[in-house]
């Protein structure tokens, strides 16, 4: 499948071009010949003969970034003075720093903000534990953990590689909700392991947002934490994938009529995101889902499947459907993807039932192309930024969490994920409600604060919310 230009793929080039006319003209047709697409072009300097020019442009891959310059360098009398990666370029000593919210200019600000005025808030804290959400940053702090064994679509790339990721992840966290994160990279896969190195986390967090865990360790390693710890815990490559699927299922189901109960639903792909989708959905209403993978349909009584699988199984299919995905398709009315490029054809959306929704979310090149479903899909949707309806979990887990934390909550159950995905949803109007826009932007400012007050909300109503000291009667005195 040909992929589209990018900004992930985005190289900055500066030319010294002679300043005679049609020179950009031929410049931009050189990169268009070669494919890719013109972001910016910035004057750096001119003189009478030349100029100095920084063009930013999009490409799919590093090998197109490279055919790209070797156009550039054949564009007579231009000369390529530099190129740069700009996604790595971004990353260059990483995309998190830590801020101080006291100014330590003044001598007496240092002694209150540390020795000896600090004793007095451990003094406090030791004599009430509670007072640790109040005199520290625990009560809006949450720590982004993963071992590094399924980072996006890469796998198993260990807890260094995955770095870059959880920082972005907290990056996330910062701009959309105001909340604090720190990325925790552990240089462990032994499930015990990791469950006791988070838990002695727990006096300094807020929260856990488990991240890029392989399964099925991930379900053993989140159950217990949520088990044994009294901080929300949550596993954002299943909850959060199924929380904003099931947001833009609600508003697709509003376009064609359709009730969730009456669908039949294919998910490709059980790993941990597969199964939380599965579970949402029967969780609002869904009665009939059948999970592929590699091996084909999913029954009660597979032979040779893993625990995970036989309880999957236990709770989805109930036609006990078998064989291949070309042939479970047939007539189904939702195609929802979580597995690998290109599994599904076009002959299999013109095989589903009439006014097919398909979310193909393999990142980054989906189950299939939005210019190969069509003209049979009636509703499309990707996990990518370049087409309509991205599914993207940021809509979702800086909201639950800043709900959660905000009324500290002692976890988060299925009420609240689901109260999460119908705010989502509906947070598009109904005036722009169509197939191209069933989902919010992921820049649209009101989505995490609206998601957190119906968060915190249900965790009152379902008894999570626990007391939270008033600040101001720590420091107010009586007068």
């Amino acid at each position: 499948m040909k992929i589209k230009p990018t900004p992930s793929y985005s190289i900055l080039v500066r030319l010294q071009i002679p300043r005679e006319p049609g020179m950009i003209g031929r410049i931009s047709k050189a990169i268009g010949e070669a494919g890719g697409i013109i972001d910016t072009i910035e004057m750096v300097s001119r003189k009478e003969k030349v100029s100095i020019r920084e063009i930013v442009i999009e490409a799919s891959s590093c090998d197109h970034q490279r055919e790209i310059i070797r156009a550039l360098e054949k564009v007579d009398n231009v000369y390529l003075i530099k190129a740069e990666d700009l996604t790595l370029k971004y990353h260059i000593g990483g995309k998190l720093e830590t801020g101080c919210k006291l100014s330590l200019a003044k001598h007496e600000v240092l002694t209150i903000a540390y020795t000896p005025g600090v004793a007095r808030a451990c003094i406090a804290i030791h004599e009430n534990k509670a007072l640790v959400n109040n005199l520290t940053i625990k009560r809006n702090t949450v720590a982004v953990v993963s071992d590094g064994t399924a980072v996006l679509g890469l796998g198993d790339i260990g807890p260094e590689a995955a770095m870059p990721v959880m920082e972005g992840k907290c990056q996330l966290f910062k701009d959309f909700a105001g909340v604090d994160a720190f990325p925790i990279c552990l240089a462990t896969q032994d499930t015990e392991e990791i469950i006791r190195t988070v838990k002695q986390l727990a006096p300094t967090f807020g929260g856990i947002n488990l991240e890029d865990i392989s399964s099925p360790r991930c379900f053993e390693i989140e159950e217990r934490l949520k088990a044994e710890m009294d901080i929300p815990v949550f596993h954002d490559d299943q909850h959060g994938t199924a929380v904003v699927l099931l947001a833009a299922l609600f508003n697709a189901l509003r376009i064609v009529d359709k009730k969730i109960g009456d669908l039949k639903i294919v998910i490709c792909g059980i790993g941990a995101a597969g199964t939380a989708c599965a579970n949402i959905l029967m969780g609002a209403g869904a009665k009939n889902i059948i999970g592929y993978d590699i091996d084909g349909a999913i029954y009660k009584g597979r032979p040779g499947d893993n625990e995970h699988l036989q309880a999957f199984a236990d709770a989805t299919n109930p036609e006990m459907e078998k064989g291949a995905l070309g042939e479970g398709i047939k007539g189904a009315d939702l195609f929802i993807g979580l597995s690998a490029p290109g599994v599904l054809k076009q002959g299999d959306v013109k095989n589903m039932a009439k006014d097919p929704i398909i979310f193909a979310m393999a990142n980054p090149v989906p189950e299939i192309m939005p210019e190969g479903a069509r003209p049979y899909a009636r509703i499309m949707a990707t996990g990518r930024s370049d087409y309509p309806n991205q599914i993207n979990n940021v809509l979702c887990f800086p909201g639950i969490f800043k709900g959660a934390l905000r009324c500290n909550a002692s976890g988060i159950n299925e009420e609240m994920k689901i109260a999460a995905a119908r705010t989502i949803a509906s947070l598009v109007p109904a005036s722009e409600l169509s197939e191209q826009c069933i989902i919010p932007s992921v820049f649209n400012e009101s989505v995490a604060e609206a998601v957190a007050q119906e968060v915190e909300r249900v965790a009152r109503e379902t008894g999570l919310a626990r007391d939270i000291v008033d600040d101001e009667t720590l420091y107010r005195m009586e007068l």
